[in-house]
């Protein structure tokens, strides 16, 4: 009974001990870290835990420490609300103040455009991330594909830190700027390339399209110009592909047609420059936003004795020298 009796007086002491602890704790280290009153850009990656933030802020000198913010978000049920971007802070500060500063959202967000994507799905894609709605939305896309009608393929597709309010002709120059500057790291491949920069990103643009891994895209590239070498028809899916959105594209909304549907053998008829199947040559123009791979791959090509590739059903591509070696490909990996 005595043991019981000295827990009973024991237990509420060392509460009160760990609640003075904690408020000492918090108030030692949600206070400012300074008076100063100067703007601190303060960029969050996407996929940052609480834990990476605070560390982040607090070596930032924004907090005085990083453990006490994961958990004060934790407790107040924020901790997954802090979204990705850049964020104008200052030291002056407390703790809950900069929270709040999060919880407002970002002053500029990422956007991200995958290889391989036409300039109307980027339009879809960035107006999306910028939250645009109704006709604001509608006036974003129409801007951005007035603004990109010479420039398929020369939209570098990349992640991009921008403003929320950022107009479709500063996105459109971003990209063309970030296109640029990928080309020039890859200048010397380009330089002794013996074909023209309008050339080598149509390539890219039809190898981003027909490949899966990084590996493949300079024999792809090899096999694309060796054909337009010996007048061979390139027979490019998805030159089909880009041709036959380009019909819808006269009846149908930006937003609801599918750009890259499977080719059927009706698309294989369709009368258009990019039908490579029943036209020879190099296509007028890009068919989509390569990446510096895949540009990389038609600077640099590898050569080969293949004419023809497939992939299987599990991503797997598969080279052949001759016709009848490329049927038992399609038999043996398609079925067909």
């Amino acid at each position: 009974m005595k043991k019981f009796r000295l827990l009973f007086y024991i237990v509420p002491v060392v509460l009160v001990i760990g609640a003075v602890f904690a408020i000492f704790m918090w108030r030692a280290n949600s206070r400012p870290v300074s008076n100063s009153s100067s703007k601190i850009s303060f960029v969050i990656t996407k996929g940052s835990s609480a834990s990476q933030i605070g560390n982040k802020l607090k070596t930032a000198g924004i907090i005085r420490n990083a453990l006490i913010f994961k958990v004060y978000l934790q407790l107040t049920g924020n901790s997954g609300r802090i979204q990705a971007g850049e964020y104008i802070l200052s030291a002056n500060k407390s703790l809950t103040q900069i929270v709040k500063e999060f919880l407002k959202g970002p002053s500029q967000i990422w956007v991200t455009i995958p290889e391989g994507l036409r300039k109307e799905e980027i339009a879809i894609r960035f107006a999306a991330s910028l939250d645009k709605q109704g006709e604001e939305k509608n006036i974003f896309i129409n801007d951005f594909i007035s603004l990109t009608k010479a420039s398929e393929g020369y939209l570098f597709p990349d992640t991009y830190l921008v403003p929320k309010d950022i107009s479709a002709s500063k996105v459109v120059d971003l990209m063309k700027n970030t296109f640029e500057k990928k080309m020039s790291s890859i200048s010397a491949d380009v330089s002794i390339s013996a074909h023209s920069v309008s050339e080598i990103v149509i390539v890219a643009s039809l190898v981003e399209r027909e490949t899966r891994t990084s590996e493949e895209r300079p024999l792809v590239a090899g096999v694309i110009y060796r054909r337009l070498a010996e007048g061979w028809p390139l027979q490019v899916d998805a030159t089909v592909q880009y041709a036959v959105a380009n019909t819808k594209l006269k009846s149908q909304p930006i937003t609801q047609i599918k750009y890259w549907e499977e080719v059927s053998k009706q698309d294989i008829d369709i009368s258009s420059p990019y039908n490579t199947y029943k036209y020879q040559g190099i296509i007028p123009s890009p068919i989509c936003s390569p990446g510096l791979t895949s540009l990389k791959a038609a600077a640099s090509p590898q050569d080969s004795e293949y004419w023809f590739y497939i992939h299987d059903e599990s991503g797997q591509i598969h080279f052949a020298k001759t016709t009848e070696e490329h049927n038992q490909n399609i038999r043996k990996y398609l079925g067909k």
